[in-house]
């Protein structure tokens, strides 16, 4: 067990620590809490018992900022009596600040944190840490605004919320849906690296980070959550809503000037990343996709081929099970969601489609040839043998090129 601390630590953010608990955990989920007296022991307990059945090991840290009731000493007192709680107090206000102070120090493998009063059910807790845990994704957020959310909030904040982020994605071009949610996850090492290019240390933090990394090309997973409002409150709605402005513009300068890119970020090694069954489920999902496209390039060809030319016919029927094809592969194979790059990963699975073209056209002269009077059966055998040994070529120079995970900027996956 960890000594009970209570010198600052280097940074001089926090200037009281008591913790117990265990070196090294797999989570670290802060619960940041300002004049939280009254809702935080049942809350914590709740999270702890909730943390108590997943197949990890998980810390719960209380980050008070700044409390001016009971809420330290109630704090203190979990971390004395509860396994796997610890308290921070920082002598400052913001909540950015509390997880900036708590998560940059961390020692586990992934870093948290939802709100004191746990508008968002845990039920999706799991489902937000799972993917940073077997190295799927890099940030994880929850949200509000996708479908299979369930939401009860008053319409007030409903029209801001939806306003907000609308704005977010038409002025900065950004994917993920919900910025605001009080429920995100990111992995630690990533976090260590964007945290010191974040400025905003109150109810900005959350957006500034998530546009961070998805303007350096980490992949965001997103959860539907049930959420309910808090009709306690205390947020003031327009001071938060003047900061967000001044942060949006703050961040479109930081765009155009270059300085919102981050270098050394770290990523994933194929190995680390659970490579060679990564590699097995895509193999899976693109001969599942294949096997679809591969049934409408054939059935259309044989159902051109009784009017105009086979070549023509081949070409037809292969531009429209392309479109499907790369269209499929990059949602279910890949994983990729959204519009970025969608006219750009189009056009490169075309030139694909060039060379699967002169291969399957090559096929069909050469049987012309041979057999002039060859009917259209005859024909579709011999394409769908040389279009099932394009589809090996075909997935290689998609999952090294066209979607290879290196080359992709701001990629927002949505679970539902």
């Amino acid at each position: 067990m960890s000594p009970v601390l209570t010198a600052a630590p280097p940074d001089e953010l926090v200037d009281r620590v008591v913790d117990e608990t265990p070196a090294h955990p797999d989570l670290d989920i802060v619960v940041p809490v300002h004049d939280e007296e009254f809702c935080l022991e049942t809350s914590v307990r709740r999270l702890v018992a909730t943390l108590a059945d997943f197949p990890f090991t998980a810390r719960v840290t209380i980050a008070d900022n700044a409390s001016t009731d009971a809420t330290w000493e109630i704090a203190a007192r979990l971390a004395r009596s509860i396994v796997g709680v610890r308290a921070v107090h920082l002598p400052a206000k913001g909540r950015g600040r509390a997880l900036r102070a708590v998560w940059a120090s961390s020692d586990a493998e992934v870093v948290a944190y939802t709100d004191v009063d746990l508008s968002t059910g845990l039920d999706a807790l799991l489902p937000l840490i799972a993917p940073l845990m077997s190295g799927h994704s890099d940030v994880a957020i929850g949200t509000r605004l996708a479908p299979g959310a369930r939401v009860v909030r008053g319409p007030r904040r409903e029209f801001i919320s939806r306003t907000y982020n609308h704005l977010i994605r038409l002025l900065l071009r950004a994917r993920f849906s919900d910025a605001q949610c009080g429920f995100k996850a990111v992995r630690a090492d990533v976090a260590r690296v964007l945290l010191p290019h974040v400025e905003n240390d109150n109810w900005f933090f959350d957006t500034e980070l998530l546009l961070l990394a998805e303007r350096n090309g980490l992949r965001i997973h997103e959860v539907s959550v049930d959420w309910v409002d808090d009709p306690d409150s205390r947020v003031d709605i327009v001071a938060t809503a003047l900061e967000d402005l001044r942060g949006l513009a703050r961040v479109a300068r930081r765009i155009l000037d270059g300085s919102f890119t981050v270098r050394d970020i770290p990523r994933r090694s194929p190995a680390s990343l659970g490579g060679e069954e990564r590699l097995v489920a895509q193999a899976v999902r693109f001969g599942a996709v294949g096997a679809l496209t591969t049934v409408l390039h054939v059935g259309g060809f044989v159902w051109l081929a009784r009017s105009v030319d086979p070549q023509v016919a081949n070409l037809a029927a292969l531009s429209g099970a392309t479109v499907v094809n790369t269209a499929l592969n990059r949602r279910f194979t890949f994983g990729i969601a959204g519009g970025g790059r969608l006219l750009r990963d189009h056009l490169e699975a075309g030139l694909v489609f060039a060379g699967t073209l002169l291969a399957t056209g090559a096929t069909l002269g050469l049987a012309d040839r041979l057999g002039p009077s060859a009917s259209s059966p005859t024909l579709a055998v011999v394409l769908l043998v040389t279009v099932a040994a394009a589809t090996l070529v075909r997935f290689v120079v998609l999952r090294r090129w066209v979607f290879a995970p290196e080359r992709r900027r701001g990629v927002t996956e949505v679970v539902r």
